[in-house]
């Protein structure tokens, strides 16, 4: 799980090597109610890997952060910022696809899943761009191998991430120890491969949905560890509803996957 060292991806100094999948990345970060941690983390982005671009998708938040990101990407000079605004609060999973859609249709090699309040942090993300020059299709920010961590969380949240991924990965028979964690990097032809119109999670749940997608189609999927630090402004838009459909979610694909594999032994 060894990963680079800041400086081997080709967007870690001068960007210059356009041979890499890495050298036109865009990070998508989902915003709602963000307005104290968008700033931020789009600072911390570029002081890390300065010609990574970003694309900020909004859903309406009533705290200003859309209008905030207007700013960001007016003032960036160098035209790496950029802004989607939806009009509804639809659920993490329809602001990636949108965003997805956003960037492929921009000819971007890679895709990058962030979070905007500071749980994943911008300064180990040339972990996972490492792996994916190095030949891998999905790479996660994996918690839960050696070497990962979570800091600053309570003990109830950590237990039921580990319990959720446990049965995850019982569930749908994958080894993946963290395929719930939301920071992760694809290849473009990934998501061009998956039918994106199919995916019907929209929570937390459209992690494991893409990585099992992923999985189940061929591609090379790698784990890196990361350190998840609880956010420290702003409130979680974790709630009961979102582990409630993952857990129905996860059993479905669960008992799919079991008949599906009695249907070809009989074959």
């Amino acid at each position: 799980m060894a990963a680079g060292t800041p400086g081997a991806s080709g967007q870690n100094d001068s960007g210059s090597d356009e041979s890499r999948p890495s050298a036109r990345t865009l990070v998508i970060i989902p915003t709602y109610n963000e307005r104290d941690n968008l700033g931020i983390i789009i600072e911390r982005l570029h002081a890390a890997l300065p010609h990574t671009h970003v694309l900020v998708v909004d859903d309406g938040s009533p705290d200003g952060t859309g209008e905030l990101a207007d700013k960001l990407a007016d003032a960036d000079l160098q035209n790496r910022i950029h802004v989607m605004h939806r009009t509804a609060k639809n659920g993490l999973g329809a602001a990636y696809i949108a965003g997805f859609h956003w960037g492929l249709e921009r000819d971007y090699g890679v895709l990058v899943e962030m979070d905007a309040d500071g749980s994943h942090a911008p300064e180990e993300l040339h972990r996972l761009l490492d792996q994916i020059d190095a030949g891998y299709d999905l790479v996660l920010g994996s918690r839960y191998v050696p070497g990962g961590s979570v800091v600053n969380w309570p003990k109830r949240r950590e237990w039921l991430s580990r319990g959720g991924n446990l049965y995850s990965r019982l569930a749908l028979g994958v080894g993946l120890k963290d395929i719930t964690g939301g920071y992760r990097a694809f290849r473009r032809s990934v998501l061009e491969h998956l039918d994106l119109s199919e995916v019907e999670s929209h929570g937390y749940c459209f992690q494991v949905d893409l990585a099992w997608r992923s999985i189940e189609s061929g591609f090379n999927v790698r784990e890196v560890p990361i350190t998840f630090t609880e956010r420290e402004r702003g409130e979680s838009k974790m709630s009961g509803n979102i582990v409630r459909e993952a857990l129905l979610k996860v059993t479905q694909w669960g008992w799919e996957r079991r008949i599906n594999k009695l249907r070809r032994k009989k074959a």
